[in-house]
């Protein structure tokens, strides 16, 4: 049977117009209700909490790229350029503290790592790129509780995106940006391998390139477009599209779900790669939108660490 086909609520609203360089790492903290997210070029964490409208940053020396809440221990779980580490953002008075844990001695120098979350046994995991994003060398680690590290994937490719997880949790799903392409594979709840790699949807050069994507409480997975200054809905089964999403400038990079029914749509958006003409023309370029829907996502999964 066909996915329903969601509404929207309300218009894309922005929300925090931060102008950030390159807008990701969208994760709903559900006990704050909260939203974290980062500026990946700008080296900075943001916290914003909507009920008062409330911002708080944190500066960091490298690029910060990807979040998840911690299970036991408070604080995140982080990606920097080189690797893992925790923040806890509310030690020190509120100016954070860091603590690194791993850093893959297997990564190409010129690479950092990008999109990344958690599974749900609280396995992290990270995707790496070329930050020229044009060599291949993206792979997929997997970040275990234990504080193991495994490069399950040598994805080749430039750019890495995602992952997100089917209803079931049996397939994953993973972006080959530069290329347009996102990828399906057989996923092992219990041991945490990826089998059976196949293409699932391919985008057109209108589309622009598949950036960060998120899996509703419907299982129908929701894109961000680089490029396309908007958002999709697609059905998992058949990749079919259900619903776009326009938002006001052309770099979309990620998307999740929040608020009190997590039904709020929030996305990323990037001034990286912009002209001065481009820039003029998109004054809201770099800012967190949020746009109501009759959707529902799921609470995102915590680090088990």
């Amino acid at each position: 049977m066909p996915a329903a086909v969601p509404r929207l609520l309300s218009e894309p609203s922005a929300v925090w117009p931060a102008g950030a360089v390159l807008g990701e790492g969208l994760c709903w903290s559900p006990g704050r209700q909260a939203l974290y997210w980062v500026d990946i070029l700008g080296h900075r964490l943001h916290r914003y909490t909507p009920a008062s409208g409330r911002r708080e940053s944190w500066q960091f020396d490298d690029t910060i790229s990807a979040v998840a809440e911690r299970a036991h221990a408070p604080g995140l779980l982080v990606t920097l350029r080189r690797g893992f580490a925790c923040f806890d953002p509310d030690a020190d008075g509120g100016r954070g503290a860091l603590q690194l844990l791993h850093q893959p001695d297997t990564e190409p120098e010129h690479n950092r790592f990008n999109d990344g979350k958690c599974d749900a046994r609280g396995r992290f995991w990270g995707g790496t790129m070329d930050f020229g994003t044009v060599r291949p060398t993206g792979s997929l680690y997997r970040f275990d509780p234990d504080g193991r590290c495994t490069r399950v994937l040598d994805a080749r490719f430039p750019v890495t995106n995602g992952p997100t997880w089917s209803l079931d949790g049996r397939t994953l799903y993973f972006n080959d940006t530069v290329h347009r392409r996102i990828h399906a594979f057989d996923f092992d709840p219990d041991s945490g391998q990826l089998a059976n790699p196949r293409l699932w949807l391919e985008f057109t050069p209108q589309d622009g390139h598949p950036d960060g994507m998120t899996t509703d409480a419907a299982g129908r997975l929701w894109i961000a477009h680089w490029g396309a200054a908007c958002v999709t809905c697609h059905d998992a089964q058949s990749g079919e599209e259900l619903l776009r999403v326009p938002l006001p400038t052309d770099h979309v990079s990620n998307v999740t779900f929040g608020g009190p029914q997590l039904s709020t749509l929030y996305v990323t958006t990037a001034r990286f790669e912009l002209g001065a003409a481009q820039l003029a023309a998109q004054p809201l370029a770099g800012a967190l939108f949020a746009v109501e829907t009759d959707a529902r996502g799921r609470p995102a999964h915590r680090y088990a660490g």
